[in-house]
């Protein structure tokens, strides 16, 4: 069993919600970030971020003394067995993961082992980045002239941003890619909570482990992306994207998940990784047609969604759109590669006013859009977008915008049009309070 503490290296999204999930494992975490002003904030025990069940598990960790956050990486190595490097890998223009801060994070580690350590990848990262970092390891130590043996282990992770405290400690499996018995032994140690709550753990090779996260999320993207073709074709010829999905996923073959129809996916997975592997496969001589297909299909649907209100609405200009939802997804304020960071620029191109309103998402707005900063209104609340505006467009589907009080919504709005971009809605059920529904898909 490991003896020591395990340093968590990066406290962005991975990193922070690894940390203290597995502080609440029972490990002794030391979480870091070179940003001080981030570890500062966390030693107060303030979450940067915004997701669902975290703060209260930080709250209880720190006051069981399991975590703790500096800007020491040096000391940090030299006082854990275990490194997780849990770092950015922004894509560069080209698609491809940059992988500058995993490398660098790996030079700091082999200039400060000081004995056996292993080395977890949990960043997402290319086929054959393991091997990477293990022969930037190994170069520092030649230098120095030191003689510590290490290994370098594939841990991707598969959290839902919105439901990653759940994700990470009811995961549907834990994929460990290494090819020691010594770094799997301890794995198991530090995941050992999930072995006793049966977890199916897969133990491959590192370049299986690195491939089986991006393999998933082209996966997951492609499969939106289908359902997205499917409603634009329903709508041409007078189908149901809805009933579609909901007839295909009952199929056990195909299953119910990813098959909902709206303006396309977004976040900081899947743009990212679905582009990634295309350059991977690029990179080998290989064409991923099925998934290149589904990468410019989301890009299609972000732009379909802005053709339907113009098409319904015709001349934008001097017109005010009340929206509702600006984060990609529910339950987080991550706005990434939203669909509304193409939609709103677009809707304002066309001369609209945009009255928007979003519960944790607003202040990440104000600068993602800060170029349209006169054109848009930040609301206090879902109802206060719709006072006196020609129309009402749902983006994301946060749970408080599935009840509208819609006689309300018919008295506030100077027209009575509802775009609703994520299905919630039913047509008959808007319609009984005379206003216009468009969906999508149906």
């Amino acid at each position: 069993m490991y003896k020591n503490k395990i340093s968590i290296i990066g406290t962005g999204y991975v990193g922070l919600v690894g940390g203290v999930c597995l502080a609440d494992f029972g490990n002794t975490i030391i979480n870091v970030d070179i940003n001080e002003e981030k570890i500062e904030q966390l030693k107060r025990g303030e979450v940067p971020i915004y997701e669902q069940g975290l703060q209260d598990m930080l709250d209880r960790n720190m006051e069981e003394g399991r975590i703790s956050f500096t800007t020491d990486v040096a000391a940090a190595v030299e006082e854990s067995e275990v490194i997780f490097i849990s770092v950015g890998t922004p894509p560069d223009e080209d698609g491809s993961a940059d992988l500058t801060a995993v490398l660098e994070v790996a030079k700091t580690i082999g200039q400060n082992m000081n004995g056996y350590k292993v080395v977890v990848d949990k960043s997402t990262v290319p086929v054959g980045t393991g091997r990477k970092v293990a022969a930037t390891i190994q170069e520092q130590l030649d230098e120095r002239g030191a003689n510590f043996d290490f290994d370098v282990v594939s841990n991707p992770e598969f959290l839902r941003e919105g439901k990653a405290v759940h994700d990470f400690t009811h995961p549907d499996r834990i994929v460990i890619g290494t090819e020691s018995e010594q770094a799997r032994e301890i794995l198991s140690e530090v995941y050992r909570a999930l072995y006793l709550n049966d977890v199916p753990f897969v133990y491959t090779n590192l370049e299986t482990a690195e491939m089986i996260k991006y393999a998933s999320n082209a996966f997951l993207a492609t499969k939106i992306s289908f359902i997205n073709e499917m409603s634009v074709l329903s709508e041409k010829v007078g189908a149901n994207v809805q009933e579609i999905a909901r007839a295909m996923g009952m199929d056990g073959r195909i299953s119910d998940k990813f098959l909902h129809s709206g303006p396309g996916y977004g976040g900081s997975c899947f743009p990212k990784d679905t582009r990634a592997i295309v350059r991977i496969a690029n990179e080998h001589d290989v064409d991923l047609k099925v998934i290149q297909a589904g990468i410019e299909a989301n890009e299609y649907q972000k732009k379909h969604m802005v053709e339907k209100i113009t098409g319904r609405l015709d001349d934008l200009e001097g017109k005010t759109l009340g929206v509702l939802g600006l984060s990609f997804k529910p339950e987080t304020d991550d706005m990434r590669e939203s669909p509304a960071l193409t939609i709103l620029p677009e809707l304002i191109e066309a001369g609209a006013k945009i009255r928007a309103y979003d519960p944790q998402a607003m202040e990440e707005s104000t600068w993602r859009l800060k170029e349209y900063e006169q054109d848009i209104i930040y609301c206090a609340n879902e109802y206060d977008t719709m006072k006196g505006s020609d129309a009402l467009v749902l983006v994301t589907e946060w749970n408080q915008f599935r009840r509208l009080d819609l006689q309300r919504v018919k008295d506030l709005l100077a027209n009575p049009v509802f775009f609703d971009l994520r299905n919630v809605y039913k047509e008959k059920e808007v319609a009984k309070y005379d206003i216009d529904y468009i969906g999508v898909g149906v």
